[in-house]
């Protein structure tokens, strides 16, 4: 901020951001302000002072005087959303559980836990904690209890509660370290089995409350594990880094570990069949790829079928082949199998023979796919399948006596009851309870959740949120040191702003200044449970519209678009519409554009909607014509299409057609399509200019840095052809630049990154944004809202330091634009990288023509 004489400007070479004076005169530098624990924030300047705010109070100094003062501020507002609230519950649910025999359904909501009758009945909420968050829930076997995990200590802990709610809760475990994982329970009842974040996955016994430790992981969380029907055996798929995930069997009695899968087939999802004869599992061993049609290279998308393997030797397979004989049955062995009484416990051991057991796989005979959710009942296989084909998630049956498959319905996710007899089925936000199926199913009824309300306390809640961000942060931040915070005395240093938070913007903030201590890119929040206002979208005609003197609005420019995509559609350029650059826009839908405050006030909900322009050529309604048109909701591809396109001229006519030119918007899919669109086509092109510029990351940059990085090693011609191939087939064989600014982030720091290391060609610009630790998604939070912890952060290949993040990556050229001479038309990086392309160039050496053809009589 400029003064007179002086500049102002922000700085935190103290720790905190701190207000500073520098004297253009003296070139002396002055600390205006002595803030130590909250930095200053959005500073605006006037004609002699600068308002500013700190710890959540505003301040004014006066640059005269020299003088600070604390601005006073009364709001007059009822404060409506920080007011206690009731809220349906049934909108945020998180986690939810089957009752033993289906008559009853529970919830995790909004922090809190309920249960549903199947049919009818009351809906009862058994925990009612308001500033708690109570997520994950099972139901026992024996239907006594409900299992979760709360942080009513203050810590994620281990709890049960009976069915109905009759008891306070029973803590479990304590003095829990990390964040924790759904239990499950052991079909007994008298186990609970879990895994977390630090990769431990271990059971505790419900009655002495001792803790036995399963498997200590060491490359990832272990997120699939079940029991057995004898509750004497656990199966756990182990994830490994660089390698395939295996499926391993860990028997309680002996406390050995055996693994079941090899290491050449990635494993997942295991579980025992109802009767204990079988492990059940997917795999990815299908191999059949798909080829690409832009190069000759390969993917494999579905690679998994469900498997299973029998535990004893003995045990033959259901699925081999059979031999109808007669047998006569005596009368005794016709009494002696009398059916069991309901709810009477089969106490049958089960035996597993681990010697050759990876050699009784057997692969039920289903389309290759993906594959999650496999329960065994009886002669029947269920699961969830994904598949690549046509993009649908269902639910499905594998009938093992009739071998064939049924599809059951459009269903992601279900919950088996414990007599096996129900389901819990969930749909778009709707729940059924039905009888286990075998034939596709038409779900009429769906659980009434209209009576799981709560009486929400928001301080409470929000104290709660800011506790667990808090907590979360400190369980999966990438260093465990934090970056030399105190992270308690980060939190005790915020928790006081809670205080004065109204709202959920103002909790997000909070947590955001919070989280930003860690001085690290991609820590965001946002969401939860606010007041989000309908947006009503405006039309837009994909042009430059100007008022002139007449009072008419002039179409000064039409944007080029591509009209056979939906965003890149140009409404003034579709067939039909007979409008021209130049030409007025008279009226809009009969209403005179002269008479309008303002044009767009007309196209106010037009979005995708036919709308009438009167045209002339003219500033006047004599001549007009009638134009039909469909205005689009966002011009923002049309503008990018146009500057992309842009700089391709700009770029042909400066290099005499020598030099390519392809930006990356993105490292997502749509950044990789921008690359795919104009890699290929301009592979001929002696060089290629890469523009980095603006992109906003995602995960291609591998991807891009292959096909930019390839080797030639062979060339070759066919008959009568000109033209000379090369192996690779998709190669560019000249220079590369690489144009990079500040807003190049994430994978787009990544990605010049990469381009230095490998030695690929020069990189121009200015430094990068620096913010490379990766993210995944959010864990759930009471009332909905998002949190990302930076988890995944790279490191040079010497193990020396930390790269990138911080710091972004320099370019080998410094160029930084001038705004005013961009704003202009006048782009002063690109005009640089085709300026060295073509220095690049002067070294050049074309492609060798063909040797002479072998004369193979001598």
């Amino acid at each position: 901020m400029w003064h007179g004489d002086k500049i102002f400007f922000l700085s935190d070479r103290d720790r905190t951001m701190n207000l500073f004076e520098y004297d253009l005169n003296s070139g002396e530098t002055r600390k205006v302000t002595n803030y130590t624990e909250y930095d200053i924030k959005f500073p605006s300047l006037g004609d002699d002072a600068i308002v500013y705010e700190n710890g959540g109070f505003l301040y004014y100094y006066d640059i005269n005087s020299g003088e600070i003062n604390k601005i006073v501020v009364q709001i007059a507002n009822d404060f409506i959303q920080a007011r206690d609230q009731m809220k349906d519950a049934s909108k945020f649910i998180t986690s939810y559980a089957l009752s033993p025999k289906g008559k009853r359904a529970a919830f995790t909501a909004r922090g809190d836990i309920f249960t549903v009758p199947a049919e009818s009945g009351i809906t009862l909420n058994l925990t009612q904690s308001p500033g708690v968050h109570d997520r994950n829930l099972e139901w026992s076997p024996d239907g006594k209890y409900l299992s979760f995990i709360s942080d009513m200590s203050g810590e994620d802990e281990l709890y049960i509660i009976k069915q109905d709610g009759s008891e306070p809760p029973v803590q479990l475990t304590n003095g829990s370290t990390t964040y924790e994982y759904n239990p499950v329970w052991s079909p007994d009842s008298q186990k609970l089995l879990w895994s977390d974040k630090e990769l431990r996955l271990r059971y505790i016994d419900i009655e002495s409350k001792k803790i036995t430790e399963v498997v200590q992981a060491e490359d990832w969380e272990i997120r699939n594990y079940a029991w057995s029907p004898d509750s004497k055996w656990i199966t756990f798929a182990m994830p490994r880094n660089r390698a395939t995930s295996k499926v391993f069997i860990y028997g309680l009695e002996d406390k050995e570990r055996h693994a079941v899968t090899d290491e050449w087939y990635d494993a997942s999802s295991p579980s025992f069949s109802s009767d204990g004869k079988y492990l059940f599992f997917a795999s990815s061993r299908d191999f059949n790829p798909v080829y690409s049609n832009t190069e000759w290279n390969h993917a494999y998308q579905d690679m998994e079928g469900v498997y299973f393997l029998t535990l004893e030797k003995a045990t033959p397979s259901p699925l081999g082949p059979e031999n109808d004989k007669v047998e006569v049955a005596e009368e005794d062995d016709e009494n002696e199998n009398a059916e069991k009484k309901e709810g009477e416990e089969k106490e049958e051991n089960i035996n597993i023979d681990f010697d050759g057991i990876m050699d009784r796989i057997i692969h039920i005979p289903t389309d290759a796919a993906n594959y999650g959710g496999i329960q065994a009942i009886g002669d029947k296989v269920y699961y969830v399948k994904y598949s690549s084909k046509n993009g649908k998630v269902g639910f499905y049956l594998y009938d093992m006596d009739k071998k064939e498959e049924t599809n059951l319905g459009d269903f992601g996710n279900y919950v088996l009851s414990a007599n096996q007899k129900k389901i819990l089925l969930s749909s778009h936000g709707k729940y059924a309870i039905v009888d286990l199926p075998s034939s596709p199913l038409k779900i009429e009824d769906y659980l009434d959740l209209s009576n799981m309300t709560v009486w929400v306390d928001m301080q409470a809640e929000w104290q709660q949120i800011f506790d667990e961000a808090w907590r979360q942060m400190g369980d999966f931040f990438y260093a465990p040191n934090m970056h030399g915070q105190d992270w308690q005395a980060i939190h005790d240093k915020y928790k006081p702003l809670l205080k004065y938070v109204r709202n959920r913007d103002d909790l997000n903030y909070v947590i955001g200044e919070m989280i930003g201590e860690l001085n690290v890119g991609h820590a965001y929040v946002s969401g939860g449970d606010k007041a989000d206002p309908e947006r009503i979208k405006t039309g837009l005609l994909g042009a430059k519209l100007s008022r002139d003197q007449s009072g008419y609005y002039k179409i000064d420019e039409i944007l080029a678009g591509e009209n056979w995509t939906k965003k890149g559609r140009s409404p003034l350029t579709e067939v039909g519409v007979d409008v021209s650059e130049g030409e007025y826009i008279i009226a809009v839908n009969g209403k005179s554009t002269k008479e309008m405050e303002n044009i767009y006030q007309s196209l106010v909900n037009t979005a995708g909607k036919q709308v009438e322009l009167q045209i002339n050529g003219k500033p006047k309604e004599e001549g007009s014509r009638e134009v039909l048109v469909i205005p689009t909701d966002d011009e923002s591809q049309l503008y990018y299409f146009n500057w992309v396109r842009n700089n391709i001229r700009k770029v042909n006519e400066a290099s005499n057609g020598q030099v390519g030119y392809i930006h990356i918007p993105d490292m997502g899919p749509g950044g990789l399509n921008e690359f795919v669109k104009y890699f290929y086509p301009q592979l001929s092109k002696k060089a290629l200019i890469i523009d980095d510029r603006g992109n906003g990351g995602g995960n291609v940059s591998p991807m891009i840095i292959e096909r930019l990085n390839r080797e030639l090693v062979m060339l070759g011609t066919a008959r009568n052809i000109q033209s000379i191939t090369t192996r690779p087939a998709q190669i560019h064989v000249g220079p590369k630049v690489l144009l990079i600014d500040r807003y190049s982030a994430s994978d787009g720091d990544l990605f010049p990154f990469q381009f230095k290391q490998l030695g690929i060609g020069p990189v121009i610009g200015v430094r990068s944004w620096g913010g490379v630790v990766g993210i995944r998604g959010s864990l759930p939070f009471i009332d909905g809202g998002d949190l990302r912890k930076p988890e995944f952060a790279p490191y040079d290949l010497e193990g020396e330091k930390w790269v990138i993040e911080g710091y972004g990556v320099d370019p080998d050229i410094e160029i930084d634009n001038d705004p005013y001479k961009e704003y202009m038309g006048e782009d002063e990086q690109l005009n640089k990288a085709i300026e060295v392309a073509l220095e690049e160039l002067e070294d050049y050496k074309p492609l060798p023509p063909k040797p002479p053809y072998p004369d193979k009589t001598k």
